[in-house]
């Protein structure tokens, strides 16, 4: 399962897993899934929207989901003396207690396979920082604590639990910038570029395959050397 996988990095990370023969599901708020893909409706900010959708999505796939990826999230950037106590508590509401929830209700099956993969889609603004985004770097950050805390707690079940940490990545968003912005943060890439989602969507398969079963709790950056492992 993919939440937020209707667009942007979740998309690529749902069509990676599906070009490999998986069975994906997607998440997504409003709308029809997109082509190829089959999707369940759901809010994470509501725990009964995310127990219906698993459920809806284990009837689907007639089995567990085996696999999460908790992609879905918001942004809601202004400067801290501007932000309102809203801006803040619902990208965090969104960001980090909705990840809560999808993986509290993953790990019920996951227990009973004794096997399973938790994957959290982290910024490297979660441990860069940047101004403007007190809200998005504070949720994105604890990602790494609830990812850890998973490891310690269901480790011994079979089941990992790890963050994806990307960094500038080639999106309807950055497209949107202008030349000067754009150079303004190639330059602090090592990479001299932004990445692509399938870059990120590669480093997903890999924490959810074969050669990933002994990772968890780590953070694995695909920022082209922007964070430099922080």
């Amino acid at each position: 399962m993919v939440t937020g996988g209707n667009r942007g990095i979740g998309l690529a990370i749902a069509r990676s897993f599906a070009a490999a023969g998986a069975d994906v599901i997607i998440t997504h708020r409003s709308g029809t899934p997109p082509e190829g893909l089959r999707g369940v409706l759901c809010d994470v900010t509501e725990t009964e929207s995310v127990d219906r959708a698993f459920t809806e999505a284990e009837e689907l796939l007639g089995r567990p989901i085996e696999v999460l990826v908790a992609n879905a999230g918001i942004t809601k950037d202004t400067l801290m003396m501007r932000m309102s106590d809203d801006d803040f508590s619902s990208v965090l509401e969104t960001n980090l207690t909705g990840a809560f929830r999808c993986a509290r209700r993953a790990s019920k099956g996951m227990m009973r396979m004794r096997k399973g993969r938790i994957i959290l889609i982290s910024s490297v603004v979660g441990l860069y920082g940047s101004p403007g985004q007190t809200n998005y770097a504070a949720s994105k950050s604890a990602l790494v604590g609830l990812a850890r805390s998973i490891t310690r707690e269901l480790g011994g079940r079979g089941i990992t639990a790890n963050v994806v940490a990307p960094g500038f990545i080639e999106t309807e968003m950055t497209a949107e910038l202008s030349d000067d912005l754009r150079k303004q943060y190639l330059s602090g890439i090592p990479a001299g570029r932004f990445a692509t989602p399938e870059e990120v969507a590669g480093a997903v398969r890999f924490l959810a395959g074969p050669d990933g079963g002994y990772i968890s709790g780590a953070v694995i950056p695909v920022d082209g050397g922007l964070g430099m492992g922080h």
